[in-house]
């Protein structure tokens, strides 16, 4: 697990990872369609934490896609995440992870990011999970989903300040 997670602490780091990760490139003839056609019946979960540099830059990015397409995107807790990711057997990696899910279903999500990722790539998460929720067979879809960056916030420090006795 660890080969796979790039904890970082400032944006320069965070662009390094991210210049590494491929970008999609080849879209599904009816994309646009969909995205547009099913975004208000979905909505995009993220986690987040004060100072995540990765938690900022997947805000933008989905905030953006949402207003595009009329997907919502909101934030939950750490709790939540760390439960979603637990029931889906999941490891917990810190923020961001993102996952989409019905509007009116709040039991069947679909993880989307864990960590932030190229505008393209999220954009093509989010198509398959529609997909994946509408139908398509959930192997097909995974399948087609762009690899999770798993470029993740740095965990704050514990306080060095102890209580003296």
């Amino acid at each position: 697990m660890r080969a796979a997670i790039h904890p970082v602490a400032t944006e320069a780091e965070m662009r390094q990872w991210l210049a590494r990760v491929p970008v999609t490139r080849d879209w599904p003839p009816d994309f646009a369609q969909t995205m547009k056609g099913q975004g208000p019946a979905f909505i995009v979960e993220m986690s987040t934490a004060p100072g995540c540099i990765p938690c900022a830059d997947l805000w933008t990015s989905l905030g953006t896609l949402g207003q595009r397409y009329g997907w919502k995107v909101r934030t939950i807790g750490s709790q939540e995440a760390m439960l979603r990711s637990g029931r889906l057997g999941l490891p917990w990696v810190g923020h961001p992870v993102a996952w989409v899910r019905p509007v009116s279903d709040a039991n069947r999500i679909i993880p989307v990011a864990i960590g932030t990722d190229h505008g393209p790539n999220l954009a093509r998460n989010l198509y398959l999970a529609a997909k994946m929720l509408t139908g398509v067979k959930p192997a097909v879809g995974v399948r087609g989903m762009s690899k999770f960056t798993g470029i993740v916030g740095v965990a704050p420090r514990p306080s060095s300040n102890r209580a003296r006795n």
